[in-house]
């Protein structure tokens, strides 16, 4: 694994710290969202809570999206542009408005199948990526020393 540039270390928070603001929010943002989240989907549904939480959920998931437009590491077409991930974050944005109005509209099969879709798309697959060889998330983790 060492070949791999793998090495077993304790997690390098100085990489994050020493990053751009716009990831340090990035990464900020999509953690909380990802923490409430999981809270959101495991607890009741429908009650006070739920909807205060679930406020938060989105105020943080749409910090996130609009913060990666200011990330552009992955851009394989040189510094400063975009890539096929913010294609991800643009739906993200239209999306999530759409799911609080079927919420409000008691379109309640609506919210969930969009809410679902955008923490398993949004938060679970593009935050694995993100723990590939060369992004800053596996140097923090697995990077060598």
């Amino acid at each position: 694994l060492a070949r791999m540039g793998f090495a077993r270390h304790a997690p390098r928070w100085g990489l994050l710290l020493a990053s751009p603001t716009a990831i340090q929010i990035h990464v900020a943002a999509a953690v909380t969202a990802l923490a409430i989240g999981v809270a959101l989907l495991m607890g009741g549904k429908g009650n006070r809570l739920h909807r205060t939480m679930g406020w938060a959920w989105v105020v943080a998931m749409g910090t996130t999206a609009i913060s990666s437009f200011f990330v552009h590491q992955l851009n394989p077409n040189g510094p400063g542009g975009l890539s096929l991930i913010h294609l991800l974050s643009g739906w993200t944005v239209v999306a999530l408005p759409m799911a609080v109005y079927a919420a409000r509209r008691h379109r309640v099969a609506v919210h969930r199948r969009a809410m679902t879709g955008m923490f398993v798309g949004g938060l679970i697959v593009a935050g694995a990526f993100t723990f590939l060889p060369g992004r800053l998330m596996w140097a923090i983790f697995f990077g060598p020393n």
